[in-house]
């Protein structure tokens, strides 16, 4: 039944792209394969100061970072409905909770490895946002599994429009993902 939906969604997606005319000159990505998963081994770092943010991607980043930093345990509901709500945002946003498996951006890779997922994402879907927030699996190596997200992202995911910024974070067993525009225009 997944596959059926899943075809049906992806036809969907091939007419719609077709009529907006957009040419994809890009050769597709090869799929790399997750390694095997081994321990993360979680030490403490001591706090430092974050970067200046210039673009949307690197507010919401710096954003989250703050998040973790203050509470470490926050769970990724929270997280995403917290970076819905800031200001450099202009839209109305929504989110979502999500299950391992094919998500929007990655195209026919399936994600797994973790037991929390949340989207954040636009209401309206011409705008190329969309951004994750997982706690992962015990024994998922973040690393990998931030690798994987970075490897298999299509910033030209969305119908017709791009991103312009991908931006990945790991803080402890919570990862923050994003793909946006470089700023949101009033």
């Amino acid at each position: 039944m997944k596959k059926i939906i899943l075809l049906t969604v992806m036809s969907f997606l091939v007419v719609a792209s077709a009529g907006c005319g957009r040419k994809n000159t890009e050769a597709p990505s090869e799929n790399t394969p997750l390694p095997e998963a081994s321990p993360q081994v979680i030490e403490e770092v001591p706090a430092t100061p974050l970067p200046e943010a210039t673009t949307l991607g690197q507010t919401l980043a710096n954003e989250f970072l703050t998040l973790m930093e203050t509470d470490p345990d926050m769970d990724a509901d929270a997280i995403a409905d917290t970076l819905i709500q800031n200001p450099a945002i202009l839209f109305s946003g929504t989110t979502m909770p999500i299950e391992p498996g094919y998500l929007a951006g990655f195209g026919n890779t399936e994600i797994s490895g973790f037991t929390q997922g949340v989207s954040f994402a636009p209401m309206i879907g011409t705008i190329p946002f969309v951004g994750y927030i997982f706690k992962l699996e015990e024994g998922t190596d973040a690393e990998a599994f931030q690798n994987l997200l970075k490897d298999n992202a299509d910033l030209a995911w969305n119908i017709c429009t791009q991103a312009d910024e991908l931006v990945v974070e790991v803080s402890g067993n919570t990862v923050f993902f994003l793909m946006c525009p470089d700023s949101l225009e009033e």
